[in-house]
């Protein structure tokens, strides 16, 4: 076989961005501590190159490359084109939170876009190995972007906890994917799902590798019990790397779970679906009732995480009407994370770190515009009409209804009533309490649009949210 025989077209956004990727790094080596903001800005270029490369290429139906290891679908597109606004999002939001910590260098750039590099391999994954290699690229460049913070001990511990962790779930990953193996004979999820369908494969050692590719999904997720990384990543982190954490990865890895879940292993639908349902419940109650209790916002927000991963697990025990609210879902919680911890870099500057829920207190007296900002986040995030997160919500719990999941069905909703507590007592802190230092709120006018744009997008797709279903909606039946 001749390489050209290959039809890197599909994966034409990701070659781009590996090139973008290289440039970036190399020319980083010439350029001067005060002169890094060109490493910004090439980043940015980036971003909207890749983006621009992507639409090109953007094409209906679903199409495959390298012998079916890689696949480009309606799910992928959107995913990616999703990921590259958010990175490029945060970029803007970073830029001076990074300079006043000293941490605006090319490390940050490239690392964010090797981690870009991973997730986009793991959303057009057609096969385990690809998506292995995906999740792993991924995985080691969060574990030196969290440790990026060199003199502090809470990145250093953070980085070492995730990596620990992390390399055992993956290990546990590697294991089931050696079960499914030698069940299947195969590592291609086509022909591991026609094998299971036609019961060629042996059935007792693909579910026991079933077992093992959940715990390591649950995992990845930030789902309860394998959470516990979850609240140390994100309290030790810088906050401009919490940002990128707890955004961009979950909408990889709720596609990763889809391909491997759905694409992969569906026959096993009501094996992996009772798994999953365990693992919501537990989230919900955990994340919800851990949060309560928190005094540090950022370890309040990694206990929401957990809870809102639980309603993605929830919808995907609904089938295809489930697995467009789980993607709705996971884009809808990342727009809301990347408000929320924007507003948090804006009010630290060299002086204060915006960590703890009592720094935002009297925010409303010092910078009205940003209190709005925040409250649309907590809003959204509590499920409160008519802002985006209602609706994600309410598509979750419709999607469950419509399968007779009635019970849990009512145990999310209140669950949700519980996290509205947490959430409400932010906003109250914002406009209620009485600020402890009259310190000056920062941001340049490029994070004050961008930042306004992201918060304002919770309320127009709020009260117009059939746009973005209809994109999940229509990005499904472009894959199944």
């Amino acid at each position: 076989m001749n390489w050209t025989d290959l039809n890197l077209l599909p994966a034409m956004p990701e070659i781009v961005l590996l090139a973008v990727l290289c440039v970036v790094l190399l020319a980083d080596l010439w350029i001067s501590d005060d002169k890094r903001f060109l490493t910004h800005t090439m980043s940015l270029a980036g971003m909207v190159i890749v983006t621009l490369v992507q639409l090109a290429v953007w094409e209906k139906g679903s199409t495959s490359s390298f012998h079916g290891m890689y696949i480009a679908d309606g799910m992928s597109r959107l995913a990616k084109l999703t990921l590259y606004g958010l990175t490029a999002g945060l970029f803007i939001y970073s830029k001076p939170y990074n300079e006043a910590r000293a941490l605006l260098k090319g490390e940050f750039y490239t690392l964010s876009m090797f981690a870009l590099l991973g997730m986009s391999v793991m959303i057009s994954a057609g096969h385990f190995l690809t998506a292995y290699i995906g999740l792993e690229l991924l995985s080691l460049s969060l574990y030196a972007m969290i440790a990026l913070r060199r003199d502090s001990a809470a990145s250093a511990e953070a980085a070492l906890k995730y990596f620990v962790l992390g390399a055992l779930a993956s290990g546990l990953l590697l294991y089931g994917i050696s079960m499914v193996y030698g069940a299947a004979g195969s590592l291609e999820f086509a022909s591991v799902l026609a094998t299971a369908f036609n019961e060629e494969a042996n059935d007792w050692l693909l579910k026991l590798g079933l077992v093992f590719i959940v715990v390591a999904i649950a995992f990845k997720l930030g789902a309860v019990p394998f959470h516990m990384w979850v609240p140390d990543v994100y309290h030790g982190a810088p906050t401009s790397v919490t940002a990128f954490v707890g955004t961009a990865p979950k909408i990889a890895a709720v596609v990763f779970a889809f391909r491997i879940l759905v694409t992969g292993l569906g026959t096993n639908f009501e094996d992996w679906s009772q798994m999953l349902a365990i693992l919501a419940v537990a989230s919900l109650l955990v994340g919800n009732l851990a949060a309560i209790m928190q005094t540090n916002i950022k370890r309040m927000l990694a206990y929401s995480t957990i809870s809102h991963m639980g309603f993605i697990l929830l919808a995907f025990m609904a089938g295809a009407v489930g697995f467009a609210a789980g993607l709705y879902y996971a884009i809808t919680y990342a727009v809301m994370s990347a408000v929320g911890f924007g507003v948090l870099m804006v009010l630290s500057n060299e002086t204060i770190e915006c960590e703890d829920i009592k720094d935002l207190a009297g925010l409303n007296q010092r910078h009205a515009w940003y209190s709005f900002l925040m409250l649309l986040c907590m809003f959204s995030m509590a499920g409160i009409p008519p802002l985006m997160g209602f609706y994600a919500k309410f598509a979750v719990i419709k999607a469950l209804l419509l399968q007779g999941y009635a019970g849990l069905s009512v145990f999310a909703v209140i669950m949700s009533l519980i996290g509205a507590f947490y959430y409400l007592r932010v906003v109250k802190t914002i406009y209620f309490d009485e600020a402890d230092h009259d310190q000056p709120v920062g941001g340049n006018y490029a994070v004050k649009f961008v930042l306004t744009v992201n918060a304002l997008l919770l309320l127009l797709w709020g009260i117009m949210p059939q746009t973005v279903i209809d994109w999940c909606a229509a990005a499904l039946n472009n894959t199944l």
